[in-house]
């Protein structure tokens, strides 16, 4: 028996689409798939969901702006990777420059709604407390860290690509990736060692 439409196109077949011909539901599946993993990358980057949710919106616009730079030989998810990360690095640098101060503290993880927290059975009160706490703590010790050790984190352990995969997002060597990481993870541990 033949079964037709039920493989989803790749990213790279849609990229392809949006390159030769502005595809617009093609670029629609590819803003779907990606959108949240981007304003993760993004809000992580900056430490503000917000300014993450607008830099992942200026991703998908380069994206589709610069889609004759696209190289259908390439990984899509590669290309978008760099882009993003790019905006998220020249956003620190300028805001370096003109430092902006925030008025609310937000986490870049979404908060569960109230009705679910209310009806979830999961974890107390109390955990769920201490939970936040902790991660509140990884988050400020994220943001502490120098930009190049703390994008190779963000993309191996909130990301989850491997070390080849983040040399070729970031355009620098593997080893340099290892080297960053494990860099990163003494930082980050002598951080969160540190009273607040």
């Amino acid at each position: 028996m033949f079964m037709t439409g039920t493989l989803s196109p790749t990213d790279e077949q849609d990229m392809w689409r949006v390159k030769h011909g502005g595809d617009p539901d093609a670029f629609a599946c590819l803003v779907r798939r990606w959108e949240r993993p981007i304003q993760r990358l993004c809000a992580r980057m900056t430490g503000d969901v917000h300014r993450g949710q607008d830099l992942a919106q200026d991703a998908f616009s380069r994206v589709f702006l610069r889609r004759q730079e696209y190289q259908p030989g390439g990984k899509f998810s590669t290309w978008l990777w760099r882009i993003a990360i790019n905006l998220c690095l020249d956003d620190l640098r300028k805001r370096q420059r003109r430092p902006e101060v925030a008025l609310i503290r937000e986490s870049p993880e979404d908060a569960l709604p109230i009705v679910e927290t209310l009806t979830d059975p999961g974890p107390g009160p109390d955990e769920t407390l201490a939970a936040l706490e902790q991660s509140e703590r990884v988050r400020l010790a994220l943001q502490r860290l120098p930009d190049h050790y703390r994008s190779v984190l963000i993309f191996r352990h909130y990301e989850g690509l491997r070390c080849s995969e983040i040399a070729e997002v970031l355009g620098i060597p593997e080893g340099t990736v290892k080297s960053r990481m494990s860099e990163a993870l003494s930082r980050l541990s002598v951080l969160l060692r540190s009273p607040v």
